[in-house]
């Protein structure tokens, strides 16, 4: 099979994750089902579960409402083998904003717990943080998966199995961080494949490639790379702004940085643009590390 058949079916795969399945019994929230794609791991990517609730959260909304923030909690890691079940609480319908609680279960048990606001389109005053001078292009960067020679073959595996391009300006960190010891990074990334014009599928998209990279920052800070062996790494909460409509199967540029760690844990921050330089999103996260002592 060719390449461009693996990108369009990993793409594929991605949007059958996050057409979720209604739900007929009758309850005091809206259900819905939906499943996992693959992982190594045999754990839930957080990504995933990030655009699967905001689906489920678009499909109770008044028409014309669109996402502009959530905030998030992993609350327990996810079975990739296991289907999961979605219910959101209808908190509240105003004149021009609606805000949603979307939790995610498995076993009966929560493993993300969601709270997001959507607004209908308004006129406003305008500005945004503007988008780094000086960064190269994309097709000037060689792929991450040009540069995993020699990572662990299941580093590898979701690496060639991701729907996502991915080209980091400074160079992956899957082996080593590099000699330079500086909490910020920027990352080229899109869809390996077109996906459908549909605005709020592109907006879960994006949810969904907005917890990948984003904990490298803090990763960078100290010298540290993903291969180090007893590194423990786990997201704690998320939190994303959409300010702007982009394309997730075009070029966006993520540019991250991180603000502080301590405690063993790490916070991080990131922006969105698109190849133009419009400021497509923000996001937030803060993680769990835990550094194997020398």
């Amino acid at each position: 099979m060719s390449s461009d058949d693996d990108a369009r079916r990993s793409v594929e795969m991605l949007l059958g994750i996050l057409d979720l399945d209604a739900s007929d019994a009758r309850t005091t929230e809206d259900i819905f089902t939906g499943s996992s794609h693959p992982m190594p791991t045999g754990r839930i990517y957080g990504g995933q579960v990030l655009g699967q609730a905001l689906v489920a959260a678009e499909r109770t909304l008044p028409e014309g409402r669109v996402a502009h923030s959530m905030h998030g909690y992993f609350l327990r890691p996810g079975d990739a083998a296991q289907g999961l079940t979605f219910a959101v609480d209808r908190i509240h319908d105003g004149r021009s904003f609606s805000t949603r609680r979307c939790q995610a279960f498995q076993n009966g048990v929560p493993i993300f717990s969601m709270i997001a606001s959507f607004q209908d389109e308004n006129p406003g005053i305008e500005h945004a943080y503007p988008m780094p001078e000086g960064v190269p292009d994309p097709e000037m960067l060689a792929t991450d998966e040009e540069l995993s020679d020699g990572i662990h073959p299941l580093s590898k595996r979701m690496l060639t199995e991701r729907p996502v391009d991915m080209r980091h300006v400074e160079g992956p960190i899957y082996r080593e961080a590099g000699a330079e010891r500086v909490p910020q990074q920027a990352v080229w990334m899109r869809m390996r494949a077109a996906i459908p014009d549909d605005p709020a599928l592109h907006r879960a998209a994006l949810a969904y490639l907005s917890d990948m990279t984003i904990q490298e920052s803090i990763l960078r800070a100290h010298g540290l790379s993903w291969g180090l062996p007893g590194l423990k790494v786990a997201s704690l909460d998320h939190a994303m702004w959409w300010h702007r409509p982009g394309r997730v199967d075009d070029w966006l540029l993520y540019v991250q940085e991180s603000t502080n760690a301590r405690g063993g844990r790490g916070l991080a921050s990131g922006r969105i643009y698109d190849r133009d330089g419009a400021l497509i999103a923000s996001v937030a996260q803060e993680i769990t590390i835990r550094v194997p002592e020398a």
